[in-house]
């Protein structure tokens, strides 16, 4: 409302502002004006210079400062005096303005107006603040608006910086702070910390000699509050000279702040500022201070000891706790290495690894993203390897009966030094070697305290500890954020696989791991950890970009490669030599699981596939060459894992690739061994690819990815086969077997079947384990679907391709049809991608048929015939892309000359009639048949999308079966088929290609066909207003206007009189009374007939306000239903004007006659109403004025009748 004010009425809104609608407050205007009744000079000055006091109250941050700004270079401009005296009574107003974001506004406005202006007194300025927001001259309510006047007066004085040039004015501005300081429930401690700000800009002298005196009483009382012992911290920083010992010991009675006799003072004003911040969970100034101030004076030690540990942490888990925290953390960059090492070791660590473990439930408050911070900071700004490395330490011994309280993936470690890095890891494998409880921070629950057990929990918090420092190792090698070198992570990898599978018989320097001993020995559990975290760590390592300092030497070409050193060698490799030299060394190391002699002749025959292969990658480097090479050191890996079953692997992996090799070698001459028999290379390898994929490995699934799109080139039918019958549905269920069943499986196991409760407990465990194998079957068939995806992506013009069509299909078929997992969701949804988006929409397909015509004519058939049976919609839709993708792949490429020959703007003739070996009639009745069946069907799988696509793709069929859409316009089951067959009809008259197809006979001849049809579709549609008869006649239309259009522009020989005399009739038919679809189409048609769409009159109801005459009101009297009245005398009244208002009233309103007759029904049939509970004077105050006088007038009658 305001700003229509503002821009229609300038000199309205000046007065407005002027009255005092942005200040809160009222603005008098001068005598002058006030006597003579004209505005005054500033009031006739333009909107612009208003606008800024607008802008400065505005909640927005941006539009405030932009105003301030604009207004100090508007008056630097200006020669008007009385528009600066008007600047400095709005901004001085505006201090106490009732909008919260408008004070600071007007507030810096203020302070950069007597910065620029400095012929302004700030004496005669702050006399002004104080006579303007006098908190006893105020009103009661208003008196929190003058406390923030004050306050942000005085701010706007020191925001000016001449404050310090003013002593007088700096006293008077403290004292006015200090008498603000009481009204702590408005200011909080606002008015204290503008002290506090006002003593860091003013020089030493004027502390001295003007405000010691004033701030003494505040000086002697600091042990009384928070804000008085920040302001003595911040006095003793800035002014040391001033407030000496002797004049310390004058205020406070000692000569130092940090003693034994002030630590319980000192602890009590702790504990009052934690409880301050509470809410705001940050750390309160003055114990920050007070620990700066403890190193100054050399008395850390009894501050950190007596006043936190012995103080603070004496009180219950809370603020006094989350303030020590918060101070530890903030103390790091304060202390030195000692002080370091001793906080880190203490009391209040040790409460913190508390709070960080009974915190981890997601109601409780978690201060360790606070300290995960602190750390961060310190870590990130301090350059000395010794106090990083203490930090680190210190927060990695903080441990839970053995296991630390920081993540293993504690990201704070990407800012260590390398050196300090280095450390840091020795340190942890130290640990791991020799595990040191005794000099570890470590603390238990009350819980866990009442389960110790003395040697076996000893045992335990070992196991603990060393399943964290493996995976600290390995998180500190995964993070490429840290600043590493390659001798570390070879360091990290290589100690995480000697004691994986390896333990040290003897020492020797050729084996640095070797000379590490165990003082307590690995666990099984132990080294399954290590055996895992180490595959996982391997996976890292492949993925793993050149690190940062080699990659400055190394070609600009392989900065970007992974899992490779700066040299170029695999890292898996220089594993694979690392054990190989453990494995020459059995005099001093010896393996856990030793190798067999067949293992151990396929673990050589592996080093030797691969030297050969990297001999050949330095000739010709290949992708092939390379993809073999990280199998087999892949697999050479696994040997250490699961040797049994992998030497059959290795062994079958060397046999394929020297078959794969010696083909190569004899491609031009064939030699005529009889080896029929023997299988494919290329289908060993798959079968050995399938074979490892059942491992739990992502290591190995994306290896194999990589292989198998190498060798697809040579993938044979058989092997494709092998790789579709593996995505093939398990026979395992989840019932329950029964107890004979249970017998059978497992003989050995019948005593336990001889009570119930056995009985239904291994039912439990047979349930358990086959969803569990189930769960591995499709995790197995899901990997599998990465050789499918592959295949189709690499080999999309093979033959072979064909052969994934109906395999896919019955995956997806299946899976729709049954309930299933987010597992078996997972595995469909990837299916379909793989099908429709990957397969049947590609770009590349097979492009030589050859002699399987037949064939793919065959597998169209049985596709239509399926689609057709199927219940799903959403199924068939893949059946019938598939059944185009065959009729596309029968077509294959268009001729040569035709391409070139081609226009891109309007295909040729010969392009439009080529349908390679396509058999146009067989297809044509395939799709005939499937057109024929949805037409006739009331519920159909197939759909009209289905068949416009048909028709776009393919315009020879379209041609074939437009005759077929044409009939079911009329002869469709249903109202919605024959709607559908327009719709399919029109798609194919608008398509250029079936028009070019068409000769001019042909083509009128089916105008004319169309024409008659759409007559006796119109016809049938009868008075019938159903949606489905209404959606039929929208569609009809639709091909109507198309097809008069086309009609009329060529001028075809097509009789369209009958059209034009059905599509009259229908004006009879429908009632066409408002706009909507059906009635624009229905005249877009009749235009073209030159009929025009008649214009509709709006019409006017009439009301009944609209006939009663405007009633004005007088001003200066009450309204009439406000007077004391005799509501007796004014009954006919009433009663006559509601029936004036009744006779008024138009019929078209049933609503308003439904309520009157709901009025009329609560009469009783003695003519009175229902008594109401409520007395007639509570009741006549909540009626309105005539049903309050029927109220009263019907208790009269009630009570005469009662006497």
């Amino acid at each position: 409302m305001w700003c229509r004010v503002r821009h229609v009425f300038p000199v309205l809104h000046v007065v407005v502002m002027v009255v005092g609608v942005m200040a809160g407050g009222k603005m008098k205007l001068p005598a002058e004006a006030a006597e003579s009744g004209r505005p005054t000079g500033v009031l006739q000055r333009n909107r612009q210079f208003l606008d800024f006091f607008w802008d400065l109250a505005k909640p927005e941050q941006e539009t405030r400062l932009a105003a301030v700004e604009q207004l100090i270079r508007y008056l630097e401009h200006s020669d008007q005096a009385d528009e600066l005296e008007y600047t400095l009574k709005r901004l001085l107003e505006g201090l106490a303005h009732t909008r919260e974001a408008a004070r600071p506004g007007f507030s810096l406005a203020l302070g950069q107006l007597l910065n620029k202006f400095e012929d302004i007194a700030l004496q005669t300025i702050l006399d002004r603040i104080k006579e303007k927001h006098d908190v006893k001259k105020v009103k009661k309510k208003l008196v929190r608006n003058a406390l923030f006047g004050n306050f942000f007066g005085v701010l706007a004085l020191h925001q000016s910086s001449r404050l310090s040039k003013e002593p007088q004015v700096v006293l008077e501005c403290i004292k006015l702070l200090q008498s603000l300081s009481q009204h702590r429930e408005h200011l909080r401690d606002l008015p204290s910390k503008t002290i506090m700000d006002i003593l860091t800009e003013i020089p030493e002298e004027v502390f001295e000699e003007v405000l010691l005196g004033a701030l003494q009483t505040d000086l002697a009382s600091a042990f009384s509050t928070p804000e008085q012992l920040q302001l003595l911290l911040v006095a003793l920083q800035r002014f040391p000279h001033t407030l000496k010992p002797k004049k310390l010991k004058s205020l406070l009675g000692s000569s130092t702040i940090i003693n034994t006799a002030n630590i319980p003072k000192l602890t009590e004003v702790l504990k009052m500022a934690a409880g301050s911040v509470k809410k705001e969970c940050i750390l309160p100034a003055v114990a920050l201070d007070l620990l700066k101030l403890s190193l100054k004076e050399d008395s850390f030690q009894l501050f950190w000891t007596k006043a936190i540990t012995q103080g603070m942490l004496r009180e219950q888990p809370g603020p006094t706790h989350y303030l020590s925290f918060r101070l530890l953390g903030s103390a790091l960059p304060l202390l030195s290495l000692a002080q370091l090492r001793e906080v880190l070791s203490g009391e209040v660590m040790r409460l913190y690894g508390e709070h960080v473990v009974s915190a981890q439930t997601p109601d409780r408050f978690k201060l360790a993203p606070e300290m995960d911070a602190y750390v961060s900071d310190f870590l990130q700004g301090c350059q000395d390897p010794d106090k990083q490395l203490a930090v680190m330490v210190g927060f990695s011994s903080l441990t839970n009966q053995g296991y630390p309280v920081v993540p293993s993936v504690w990201r704070v470690v990407q800012h260590l030094q390398p050196a300090a890095l280095h450390r840091y890891v020795e340190w942890l494998k130290a640990m791991f070697l020799q595990p040191q409880l005794e000099n570890l921070l470590d603390f238990s629950t009350r819980k866990q305290k009442d389960q110790q057990e003395g040697r076996e929990q000893k045992n335990e918090s070992i196991s603990r500890l060393r399943k964290w420092i493996v995976a600290r190792l390995i998180s500190v090698v995964e993070n490429h954020q840290v600043k590493k070198e390659e001798d570390l992570v070879m360091d990290v990898a290589r100690f995480v696989f000697f004691h994986a599978f390896f333990h040290a018989k003897k020492a020797t320097p050729d084996i640095p791991e070797s000379e590490g001993k165990l003082s307590v020995p690995l666990e099984d559990k132990t080294r399954v950890i290590l055996i895992g975290s180490f595959f996982g760590l391997l996976q890292a390592m492949h993925h793993m970009p050149v690190l940062s300092e080699s990659a400055e030497v190394a070609p600009v070409s392989q900065r970007h490669a992974v899992g490779v050193t700066a040299d170029g060698t695999m890292w898996i490799y220089c594993l694979v030599q690392y054990a190989q030299v453990l494995l020459n060394q059995p005099k001093y190391v010896q393996s856990a699981q030793p190798f067999s002699p067949e293992q151990r002749q396929a673990w050589d025959s592996m080093l030797e596939s691969v030297a050969s292969l990297m001999k050949k990658a330095k000739k010709r480097p290949t992708a092939e060459i390379n993809a073999f090479q990280q199998l087999f050191l892949l697999v050479g890996m696994h040997l250490f894992k699961a040797p049994t079953e992998l030497v059959d692997v290795m062994n079958d992996l060397q046999n394929c690739m020297e078959k794969s090799q010696e083909k190569k070698a004899k491609k031009t001459k064939k030699q005529q061994a009889a080896q029929e028999d023997e299988p494919h290379w290329v289908e060993v390898m798959v079968d050995l690819l399938l074979s490892l994929l059942s491992q739990p490995s992502r290591h190995i699934r994306q290896v194999c990815r990589t292989v198998f799109s190498s060798i697809c080139p040579h993938v044979t039918a058989t092997a494709l086969t092998a790789i579709l019958d593996a995505t093939e549905e398990d026979g395992s269920d989840d019932e329950d077997l029964d107890d004979e069943a249970m017998m059978k499986l497992d003989k050995s196991l019948a005593a336990l079947f001889s009570e119930q409760k056995k009985k239904t407990q291994a039912k439990k465990d047979e349930k358990t384990r086959l969803h569990k194998e189930k769960v591995l079957v499709r995790e197995f068939k899901i990997k599998v679907l990465d050789l499918v995806e592959v295949f189709v992506a690499r080999q999309a013009g093979s033959p072979l391709i064909l052969g994934l069509v109906e395999p896919l299909l019955t995956v997806i078929e299946r899976g729709m049809s049954s309930d299933s997992d987010q597992q078996e969701q997972d595995f469909l949804r990837r299916a379909a991608d793989i099908f429709r988006n990957q397969l049947c929409r590609s770009k590349v397909y097979c492009r030589t048929v050859g002699d399987r015509q037949g064939e793919l004519h065959d597998l169209l058939e049985k596709l239509m015939s399926r689609a057709q049976r199927l219940a799903d919609s959403s199924v068939c839709l893949y059946y019938f892309s598939a059944s185009l993708y065959v009729v596309k792949v029968l077509r294959g490429a268009l001729p040569a000359e035709a391409k070139d020959e081609q226009k891109p703007d309007k295909p040729a003739a010969e392009d439009v009639r080529f349908m390679g070996n396509v058999d146009v009639d067989r297809v044509s009745a395939v799709f005939r048949e499937a057109l024929s069946s949805f037409m006739s069907r009331r519920k159909s799988p197939l759909t009209a999308q289905m068949f416009s696509d048909l028709f776009t793709r393919f315009p020879v069929l379209c041609v074939k079966l437009v005759d077929t859409a044409v009939q079911n316009i009329t002869a469709g089951v249903r109202e919605h088929q024959q709607g559908q067959a327009c719709v399919l009809v029109l798609r194919a008259l608008q398509s250029r290609e079936v028009q070019q197809l068409l000769a001019d006979a042909t083509w009128a001849e089916l105008c004319e066909k169309v024409v008659g049809q759409l007559v006796a579709s119109l016809q049938q549609a009868g008075q019938a207003e159903r949606k489905v008869v209404q959606d039929k006649v929208v569609k009809s239309l639709e091909l109507c206007q198309f097809l008069v259009k086309r009609i009329q522009q060529q001028k075809l020989p097509v009789d369209l009189e009958p059209l034009q005399k059905v599509l009259e009739s229908l004006s009879n038919v429908f009632s066409f009374k408002k706009t909507g679809q059906l009635e624009d189409r229905y005249w877009a048609v009749m235009k073209h007939f030159g009929h025009t769409r008649p214009k509709s009159e709006k019409v006017k109801k009439p009301t009944a306000e609209a006939d009663q005459p405007a009633v004005t009101k007088k001003k200066g009297f009450l309204p009439e239903t406000k007077k004391r009245k005799n509501r007796k005398k004014h009954k006919p009244l009433e009663a006559a004007a509601e029936q004036a208002a009744s006779a008024d009233k138009p019929a078209g309103e049933p609503g308003q006659a439904k309520r009157k007759m709901k009025k009329t029904k609560r009469k009783q049939p003695g003519g009175g109403e229902m008594s109401s509970p409520l007395s007639p004077a509570k009741k006549s105050r909540t009626l309105p004025e005539n049903k309050a006088a029927k109220k009263k007038k019907k208790q009269k009658k009630m009570a005469e009748g009662s006497k």
